[in-house]
């Protein structure tokens, strides 16, 4: 099984995370902000990924930050040398009235492009800067690349949930069983 832990304790936060990237989408999610517990479920859902997460700290933002680091090394350690996967994946996911698309590839190769067109600066208890920052972070640690864009929507939760619905279906396209290296170059 691919699976890691992950512990990150500092002066603002102490966070523990624990991915099954093979596993069924159960998870077990504290990390004291109800609408990124939210995601996170989502995201393991979709992705199947059996996911716990503990957090605390003094600042919303600096636990939403460093959250996103520890489950982005936690993937990243899980993926192990990332041979005989499909490397990339992609998914577009409607939520009602929105639309979200998120492709990634996995080739150690980090970076983020972060589009969710929300119109209000708040979904419940997170600002949209704070969402933009977690899936930055995420990608950076995961060493991943991601690619995010929200095409249309009226109700910003819904574009929200949508890309994580996308990230989690993505990874598990990506992470799916293939033959061989995906990479010219002979390792990804």
């Amino acid at each position: 099984m691919r699976m890691y832990e992950f512990s990150r304790k500092t002066l603002e936060t102490e966070v523990y995370v624990k991915v099954n990237i093979d596993g069924s989408g159960e998870s077990l999610i504290d990390s004291s902000i109800t609408f990124l517990n939210h995601m996170l479920k989502t995201f393991s859902l979709f992705s199947s990924f059996d996911l716990i997460v503990r957090a605390k700290g003094d600042l919303r933002h600096h636990i939403i930050e460093d959250v996103a680091i520890c489950l982005g090394k936690a993937i990243d350690n899980a993926l192990g040398d990332r041979e005989d996967i499909e490397r990339f994946g992609y998914s577009i996911i409607p939520m009602d009235c929105s639309l979200a698309l998120v492709s990634l590839d996995l080739a150690r190769r980090p970076y983020a492009v972060v589009n969710l067109n929300c119109v209000h600066e708040r979904i419940d208890d997170i600002s949209i800067q704070e969402i933009k920052h977690f899936l930055r972070s995420f990608a950076y640690s995961a060493n991943i690349t991601l690619h995010v864009n929200v095409l249309y929507g009226e109700d910003d939760h819904h574009k929200v949930e949508a890309v994580f619905k996308a990230l989690g279906l993505a990874f598990k396209n990506a992470i799916y069983p293939s033959k061989g290296c995906k990479s010219v170059k002979g390792i990804v």
